[in-house]
């Protein structure tokens, strides 16, 4: 089954009653709210006058539900994570933390080459020039070593947003910047619940290793599936639509992006079903029962 997520952008109370969501709205003259939280699988927290009870907190937590808060800014922030996600945590997570540099090596080079296969495939998908992306996918070796993967993202944007003026891939850059933050921001939400879902730390990464960052094995392993939040990007610059804001229409669309259909292993899958798959895979390669991390085929 496909969850739910939720959008809190106004004063609300959340609390729980007969293991649903209660929502009142005390400012807005609104009647009381309910739903299932076992239908819940993301809930996000933009206001900063929401309150949320602790027995609602304790019960989204059981339910594996991503509780996602946001800044000053209305990014999304911090995300809510179980200390017990799976019931074999501590032997997985003792398998992940063996893992040999070679294995890391060799799993950093298939993400990579997937992720620029896929941006080579949405840039074909809109008639744009994708031959130097294909041709770097082929000549990305263990460990990208020549960093394939930051030559190959420079491009890629180059030429997707070519008709932005002033257009270069940056935090705090022009729109769509705004966007892709605020989109990548839900996609690594939904890579951190997968991650702990399947008993392993999403902290400690196969590539990325600065820190202060808590999210290290996320950040890997969403990088294949950033084409599917760039294509969501790229139909609302295409729409002529003014992203200056990041309004309430812009996030709804947005936070469809775990729902979205995607290609994993030939089938047809809901991005959070096909993530959670991703990194059942990279535990089966920890594990030493694989050797192939499993990733979605943009088309």
């Amino acid at each position: 089954m496909i969850k739910r997520t939720l959008f809190f952008g106004n004063p609300a109370y959340l609390s729980t009653r007969n293991e649903q969501l209660v929502v009142n709205f005390p400012q807005e003259d609104k009647k009381e709210a309910t739903i299932p939280i076992e239908d819940l699988g993301y809930i996000v927290l933009e206001d900063s006058q929401i309150t949320i009870t602790n027995g609602l907190l304790m019960k989204l937590v059981q339910n594996k539900t991503a509780v996602i808060t946001c800044d000053k800014q209305h990014l999304p922030c911090s995300f809510l994570q179980p200390l017990v996600g799976h019931s074999e945590q501590t032997e997985r997570i003792k398998h992940q933390l063996n893992a040999s540099v070679p294995l890391k090596k060799n799993l950093w080079q298939q993400t990579v080459q997937t992720k620029i296969g896929n941006q080579a495939a949405h840039l074909r998908l809109h008639r744009k020039n994708s031959l130097k992306l294909e041709r770097w996918a082929t000549e990305v070796k263990s460990g990208d070593t020549i960093n394939h993967e930051a030559i190959a993202a420079a491009y890629y944007f180059q030429n997707l947003f070519e008709e932005v003026p002033g257009f270069s891939r940056n935090q705090k850059g022009v729109p769509p910047n705004n966007l892709l933050n605020y989109g990548y921001a839900i996609l690594r939400a939904v890579t951190a619940r997968a991650l702990v879902s399947s008993g392993m730390l999403p902290s400690v990464g196969i590539f990325h290793k600065n820190k202060y960052n808590a999210f290290c094995l996320a950040d890997d392993v969403m990088e294949p599936y950033r084409p599917y939040v760039d294509s969501l990007v790229y139909e609302m610059v295409r729409a002529g639509e003014d992203l200056e804001e990041l309004t309430m229409d812009l996030k709804a669309v947005l936070l469809t992006i775990p729902a979205m259909d995607v290609v994993i292993d030939g089938k047809q899958s809901p991005l959070m079903v096909a993530m959670s798959r991703t990194t059942s895979s990279l535990y089966d390669c920890f594990l030493g029962n694989s050797r192939k991390i499993l990733y979605p085929d943009f088309s």
